[in-house]
């Protein structure tokens, strides 16, 4: 079995971190039962470019009873869990390429090896795995069932190459399932998010001003957990519905030109490039604190800042200070990577138990219906979005209402007026 991680004497440490995670995974656990003895996924090869943690473990081990053979690589240089790679290796013979900090040289290397496996099905988390595919390792396609995409930046991705008809195999959007984005977006990356730049800094929220930048989901939920803290929220967009809807649920909305001077913390959470750039750099108070819950490193224009200091320290093991030619200092947290998973241990295993249920069973639909499916990016279909949240329901042993007869037929007719 081939695997490139830290070190496999961490394995005992990171069997009991997988363990604590699944207690907590109640669906998954629901569905890997039903994958040990159905075997769904027998003889597939599925290549997983995740982020190496506790709670993609528990995926890795469901798709693995299913029937399949798993080879996983990091989705991001800084959020391995090394135990939990080595976990994976030498407790559970998955072929695991992922160490902390790799150098981008080594990041690439990790998703070439995971897919010269010669995979059935992708699993992504941003498309890193599909982009390779299609840049420069075309030959592969011709045994790819379909794909997965876990992430809000990754759909976008796939959408552009869709649009331009360049696709070259389908993929379902796990990020647009509800029992996905509504929860663990919102949920998840708002407390994973928050988690992060409180280890990473120890800076007090109550009475801080806490931009956000995007209110999509993920803005939404740091947004809500800032203010649950006592921070002074600020939200910066570029919908007008969206904004729209920050002004409604009560927080301050303007240009990030204006916010910037205001700020304690920044937090960019949009999916595209630059949104915190030289300008305003030059205009935020001394000591600001910049940090991206965001996917990719490029929504904080790093090379400018760069650029513009004139010193840089480590300050603390995930802070990055760095002194300007003004005299001002903007501390960088976890590189601009992903702060929820760089300092701290990412989403709750909770709420990615109904990300990663949506990983399993669309793994399953696609190696069922491939032959159906067209060259394009799917919405995860309604009834495996339903079950899951069912099932979640009745993990938390909560019960709900159903239609009576009579209600049935009323919603379904036209003829009953007011």
């Amino acid at each position: 079995m081939k695997y490139d991680v830290k070190n496999l004497k961490l394995a005992s440490q990171g069997k009991l971190r997988i363990e604590w995670a699944n207690e907590y995974m109640n669906v998954l656990t629901l569905i890997r039962k039903r994958f040990s003895k159905e075997k769904p996924l027998k003889g597939l090869k599925v290549a997983c470019c995740l982020h190496v943690t506790t709670e993609t473990a528990n995926l890795a081990i469901t798709l693995k009873a299913g029937g399949a053979q798993v080879y996983i690589c990091a989705s991001n240089p800084l959020s391995t869990q090394d135990d939990v790679a080595a976990s994976l290796v030498k407790d559970h013979g998955i072929s695991t390429f992922a160490i902390k900090g790799e150098d981008n040289r080594t990041y690439y290397r990790h998703i070439v090896d995971a897919i010269s496996c010669g995979p059935n099905i992708t699993m992504d988390d941003g498309a890193d795995v599909v982009s390779m595919i299609h840049k420069e390792k075309r030959h592969l396609v011709e045994n790819i069932l379909g794909g997965t995409e876990e992430t809000t930046t990754g759909v976008i991705r796939l959408r552009s190459l869709e649009k331009q008809g360049l696709l070259m195999y389908p993929i379902i959007a796990v990020n647009d399932a509800d029992t996905k984005h509504l929860f663990d977006n919102r949920y998840g990356t708002g407390q994973s998010t928050i988690d992060g730049v409180i280890r990473a800094t120890n800076v007090l929220f109550a009475g801080a001003n806490v931009v956000v930048a995007g209110y999509g989901w993920c803005g939404r939920g740091a947004a809500m957990r800032a203010r649950g803290l006592g921070a002074n929220v600020i939200v910066t967009e570029i919908d007008p519905t969206k904004a729209l809807e920050a002004v409604m649920d009560g927080y301050n909305v303007m240009p990030m030109k204006e916010a910037c001077k205001k700020a304690d913390v920044f937090i960019t959470v949009t999916g595209d490039i630059n949104v915190i750039r030289k300008e305003h750099f030059e205009a935020m108070k001394d000591g600001a604190i910049v940090s991206n819950s965001g996917h990719f490193n490029v929504e904080i224009d790093i090379p400018s800042l760069e650029k513009m200091a004139k010193k840089k320290r480590k300050i603390r093991e995930f802070v990055d200070e760095y002194t300007l030619r003004n005299g001002r200092r903007v501390n960088l947290l976890g590189e601009g990577r992903l702060i929820n998973l760089a300092a701290a241990e990412g989403h709750p295993a909770s709420v990615m138990d109904m990300s990663f249920a949506n990983q399993a069973l669309c793994s399953e639909y696609m190696a069922k219906n491939y032959r159906k499916l067209a060259r394009k990016v799917y919405k995860v279909p309604d009834h495996i979005d339903k079950d899951i949240a069912r099932l979640k329901l009745e993990s938390l042993k909560v019960k709900i209402d159903t239609l009576t007869k009579e209600q049935k037929a009323y919603l379904e007719s036209w003829e009953a007026g007011t």
